[in-house]
């Protein structure tokens, strides 16, 4: 008989979608055989009756941040909170970082700080900015997984914005090798004309970011993927009236993809108090009735995948301005809570758990081209999380290994454990001396 490197063995592995009994062989990292008998191993996990295994949680959307603003977070306490949430991949934005990740240089920064820290495996998007449109090939064939673009100011000054002739340049760039364009899609003329004081109400921050900047914005991407047949990808949606253009665009054939963010889906503007600035993101989470829209949206198959858009910064540039949401960083910290607040959220609703890995594992590998990735299958990568979906746990921002204490889950209670985790059929711990992560490329 074969003895593998390690086999788990449960009542409940989610194999093709479909949960089922089965014993995991485990092989130099690599799932070797999956069946329905005892298989022999040098290490046996059993699971508890009330965990089972699912694929390794796959985030495409996460800012680190280092290096230039570690102080914000970084790939050590990054990927230690990537690992306790069942996070075995994450795919790195090129902005918050100085440099941004616009050039192969700072794109070979960027690995070299990350490659010495990450505790699960790590992949970069590039950026398309004003400086180097002409010059995005050159990052392509470095490896880096497509490229972000802002159609609107960013926040920080390194990090330009395209106008309406830099996106159609920067579509006309990408269509010739084939490369992907995921944009920030909001409209500054729009946010302009809705511009106001600011202040410490959350109803006056929605206003100032309404859903016609989305619209707008999504419509422009829309028609020049239509022009170029190129590929784009709408990042963070939180305004579902986008969703009957984006539909209609999909139908016809365009190849473009949406996500949507853990905070869209379980909070909703009734819920946010005056000055509790912890929860401005851009764009704004909006109201009640547009969550319900975007969950149905996610079941229908008109939203690909849930990401957790994880854009920490420190609590003196959060809640430094008194709660005046017009100065207030905007970002949200999810990476280590994201999957368990989109199941606590989906139980509730009746949405079954493989629903929820397939959006933040099977379907976010797939978008990413991560081969072997997402799921659990004979040849695929070893990445496994014992996941006890019925264990419910209150969020203390304090005791997250985020680097700064500021959640907007702070004090709610979620449900679902990573309780074991495995990358690359090598258990994760957060305690570990040496990086235990791989620096991923397209």
């Amino acid at each position: 008989m074969t003895t593998f490197d390690l086999v788990v063995r449960g009542a409940f592995v989610l194999i093709g979608g479909n949960w089922r009994a089965a014993e995991i062989g485990v092989t130099d990292g690599v799932v070797a055989a999956i069946s329905g008998t005892p298989l022999d191993g040098r290490e046996v996990v059993t699971l508890a009756d009330d965990e089972v295994l699912v694929p390794g949680f796959v985030d495409t959307h996460v800012h680190v941040n280092e290096p230039g603003r570690t102080e914000w977070e970084g790939f050590a306490s990054a990927t230690r909170a990537a690992a306790v949430g069942g996070v075995t991949t994450i795919i790195d934005m090129p902005l918050n970082s100085i440099p941004a990740t616009t050039t192969v240089d700072a794109l070979e920064t960027k690995r070299a700080v990350a490659g010495s820290k990450a505790i699960v495996d790590v992949g970069f998007w590039g950026g398309a900015v004003p400086e180097n449109l002409g010059t995005l090939r050159e990052l392509h064939e470095a490896g880096v997984f497509g490229f972000k673009a802002f159609l609107a100011p960013s926040g920080v000054d390194e990090f330009g914005h395209l106008d309406a002739d830099q996106l159609e340049t920067a579509l006309d760039e990408l269509a010739e090798f084939d490369g992907l364009l995921i944009v920030h899609a909001e409209d500054p003329g729009v946010l302009d004309a809705h511009a106001n004081e600011g202040g410490t109400g959350y109803h006056r921050f929605v206003e100032s970011r309404p859903d016609e900047a989305e619209t707008t914005a999504i419509d422009r991407v829309i028609a020049g993927v239509r022009r170029t047949g190129g590929r784009a990808h709408i990042l963070h949606l939180s305004s579902a009236a986008a969703l009957p253009a984006l539909r209609a665009a999909r139908a016809e054939g365009l190849r473009i993809t949406v996500e949507t963010c853990p905070h869209y889906l379980t909070i909703s503007e009734e819920q946010i108090a005056d000055g509790a600035t912890q929860f401005k993101c851009c764009p704004p989470i909006r109201d009640d009735a547009n969550r319900d829209a975007l969950w149905q949206a996610l079941v229908d198959g008109d939203i690909d995948i849930v990401v957790t858009d994880h854009s920490p910064s420190t609590a003196e540039l959060k809640f430094a301005h008194g709660g005046d949401f017009g100065k207030a960083w905007g970002g949200i910290a999810g990476l280590q809570t994201g999957v368990a607040a989109v199941w606590a959220e989906a139980a509730r609703r009746g949405i079954p758990l493989e629903s929820v890995v397939n959006w933040m594992s099977t379907a976010t590998a797939r978008f990413a081209g991560l081969a072997g990735k997402g799921v659990i299958s004979v040849g695929a990568t070893a990445d496994l999380v014992v996941f006890a979906p019925d264990e419910t746990f209150t969020v203390h921002a304090g005791e997250l290994q985020h680097k700064n204490a500021v959640s907007a889950f702070d004090g709610r209670e979620l449900r679902g454990v990573a309780r074991r985790t495995w990358l690359g059929g090598r258990e994760l711990t957060i305690a570990a001396d040496a990086p235990t992560g791989t620096l991923l490329s397209r």
